[in-house]
C-alpha cells in the first residue's frame, strides 16, 4: 500500500496541473474570435495601417514613382506653407463645408419630419430619397453641368419662368461654389434614414406632457424633439463634415475633368482635388502624402471641436452631454 500511495503522488507530481474546464472555454472561445476577426485584421493592416505607415514615410521624401524615394525631411511640410494652391484650396474646401453641412443637415431634418408623418407611404417616400444616394458621383458630375448650364441649363430655365435671370453657375468664380453645395443636397438620402429613425425612438409620452403643459408645435420641437435626436444629428453633422473636406468626384468630374477648360476651375479647386493632382498627374507623391497628412491634421482638428461643442448641445439618455 505504501509504494502504490508513493507511485500514485509521484505521477501526481510529475503530470501537468489540469486546465479548469472555464478557462479552456474561453481559451477556444478567443481563438474563435481572432478567427472570425482575421479577415477584418488582415484587411486592416494591408489596406489602412500599411499604407498610412507608408504614406508618413513618403511625406519625408522626394518621390515620383519612377525612381526611388530620396529622403528630404521635413522640405515637403514647409513647400504646403509656400504653396498658394495649398491656401486657395483650403479656403475653397472650408467655404464648401461651412455652408454645405447647415443645409444638408436642415434639408435632411425637413425631410424626415415629413416622413414621420408619412404614415404607411413611408415606406415608398424612404426608397425615393435613397436612391440619389446610389447615383455614380461621376454621373452626378456630369449631370451638374446639365443642369447649371448658365445659357441652357434647367435651373436657369425654371428661374426665367418667375422672371429671374439665372448666374452663370459653372463659369462665374462667385457661383461655382454655392452651385456644387446646391448639387450636393441630392444625396440626402441616407441622413435622411438615420434622422428618420432617430425621430420615431422619441417616446411620444414626451409630446404629451409637453402639449398638457401648454406648448405648441414649434416648441415641442426645439424643447422635445431636437434634444431627444441630437444625438443622431451630431453624427451626421461629423459624417457630413468630414466627406465635405474630402469632396471630390462631383467636383472634379464637372470642372478638371478631361478637356475641361471652364473659368470655374480655381473656384472649383478643392484640397482633395489638388492632392490628386499632385499624386496622379504631377507624380509628386511625396508632397501629396505630406497633404494628405494635412488634411488629416484638419480632420482631427474640426472633429475635436465639435466633439467639444457637443458636450453641451447633445442630450443622451441616462446622463447629460458626455
Amino acid at each position: 500500500m505504501t509504494a502504490l500511495a508513493s507511485t500514485g503522488e509521484a505521477r501526481a507530481a510529475s503530470s501537468p496541473p489540469r486546465v479548469p474546464r472555464r478557462r479552456r472555454g474561453r481559451v477556444r472561445e478567443n481563438r474563435a474570435a481572432v478567427l472570425f476577426l482575421a479577415p477584418w485584421l488582415i484587411g486592416f493592416a494591408v489596406f489602412t495601417a500599411w499604407p498610412l505607415i507608408y504614406s508618413a514615410y513618403l511625406s519625408l521624401t522626394d518621390y515620383d514613382v519612377i525612381n526611388d524615394p530620396s529622403f528630404v525631411g521635413f522640405d515637403n511640410y514647409a513647400d504646403l506653407f509656400a504653396d498658394p494652391k495649398i491656401s486657395l484650396a483650403l479656403t475653397n474646401t472650408l467655404f464648401f463645408t461651412v455652408v454645405q453641412v447647415p443645409l444638408y443637415v436642415a434639408v435632411s431634418l425637413a425631410l424626415a419630419l415629413l416622413l414621420a408623418r408619412a404614415g404607411r407611404a413611408s415606406g415608398f417616400f424612404r426608397t425615393v430619397f435613397f436612391l440619389p444616394k446610389m447615383t455614380p458621383p461621376v454621373a452626378v458630375g456630369i449631370l451638374f453641368l446639365l443642369l447649371f448650364n448658365g445659357q441652357s441649363g434647367l435651373i436657369n430655365s425654371a428661374l426665367g419662368t418667375v422672371g429671374i435671370d439665372g448666374p452663370s453657375w459653372t463659369t462665374d468664380p462667385a457661383w461655382v461654389k454655392p452651385g456644387l453645395v446646391i448639387m450636393s443636397l441630392w444625396t440626402v438620402g441616407s441622413s435622411v434614414l438615420i434622422l428618420l429613425a432617430a425621430l420615431r425612438g422619441v417616446p411620444e409620452e414626451l409630446y404629451e406632457s409637453a402639449t398638457l403643459d401648454g406648448a405648441g408645435a414649434w416648441r415641442r420641437f426645439f424643447s422635445v424633439t431636437l434634444p431627444m435626436i441630437s444625438p443622431a444629428v451630431f453624427f451626421v453633422v461629423v459624417v457630413n463634415t468630414i466627406a465635405g473636406l474630402q469632396t471630390f468626384d462631383e467636383a472634379y468630374t464637372a470642372f478638371f475633368g478631361a478637356g475641361n477648360t471652364t473659368y470655374g476651375n480655381d473656384a472649383a479647386l478643392f484640397y482633395v482635388i489638388y492632392l490628386f493632382q499632385q499624386a496622379f498627374q504631377f507624380l509628386n507623391m511625396g508632397y501629396a502624402s505630406a497633404m494628405a497628412w494635412l488634411l488629416f491634421l484638419v480632420i482631427m482638428v474640426v472633429t475635436a471641436i465639435q466633439a467639444f461643442v457637443s458636450r453641451r448641445l447633445v442630450h443622451y439618455e441616462g446622463g447629460s452631454g458626455r
